[in-house]
């Protein structure tokens, strides 16, 4: 559905959950695991489109590196001055070559001022779901974290004007994940050690590949633990 925008994509990720738990004959909780907008869409379809009735029962939603508030990246593209060169330092990276963000919906959708972020925002999270958000930060500004933006990752400040910071994956903001009472579950590519991956696959196109998120994944699905009726999921990493 590549080009399609988000609430269309989303509604898609409705019918294959429906599709799958009838050929599965499974009406229970599902967990749910997303990389970057990803989470979006399926928080798109969980708190706008399903947020009342509450069809979809999920039991997690796990976002690794989820712009839930909004891509200062995605802005960036559109900007008319800073906008052409990080997209010819990204592309065959992260865009496709001849990459155009006016026709690109998804883009648009994610930028912080779009009519899909605000419905995100003003829909609220749902309190039967457990909601985990796994980020990763270079605090020791190691250049190879992301070498495109020396290690660095582009974010809106309060005051609206692009800045560097080193708490970011290179592409999404520790402040972009961020959502209301739920903890950043934080990786440093600082902590690794002699047997963990190199600082690269703590940047944010890796995450899905990076072993140290993996693992942590896989601990959230085999033991979670027991969110209380009525109560939203809380965490507070010990790595964060």
């Amino acid at each position: 559905m590549r080009g399609s925008p988000l609430p269309e994509t989303a509604a898609s990720l409705d019918e294959y959950l429906r599709e799958m738990r009838e050929e599965n004959g499974w009406s229970g909780p599902v967990d749910i695991v997303c990389h970057s907008l990803g989470t979006c869409i399926a928080r798109y379809l969980l708190e706008v489109m399903d947020g009342k009735e509450r069809t979809q029962a999920v039991r997690q939603l796990i976002g690794l590196g989820p712009p839930n508030t909004g891509s200062a990246l995605a802005e960036l593209f559109n900007d008319p001055k800073y906008g052409a060169e990080i997209i010819n330092r990204l592309t065959g990276v992260f865009v496709p070559k001849g990459f155009n963000p006016a026709t690109d919906q998804l883009v648009q959708d994610v930028r912080p001022g779009s009519p899909v972020m605000h419905s995100l925002r003003t829909a609220g999270l749902r309190t039967d779901i457990l909601y985990r958000i796994i980020v990763t930060t270079n605090q020791g500004d190691e250049p190879g974290f992301f070498p495109l933006f020396e290690g660095k990752t582009w974010e809106i400040g309060d005051d609206g004007k692009y800045r560097p910071t080193l708490e970011g994956d290179g592409v999404v903001a520790h402040r972009e994940s961020l959502l209301p009472g739920i903890s950043l579950d934080v990786l440093s590519a600082s902590d690794r050690g002699d047997q963990l991956p190199a600082p690269d696959q703590y940047c944010h196109i890796n995450l899905p590949r990076n072993p140290v998120v993996i693992a942590r994944i896989m601990q959230y699905l085999t033991d979670p633990p027991a969110i209380l009726p009525g109560k939203r999921g809380r965490f507070l990493s010990k790595t964060g």
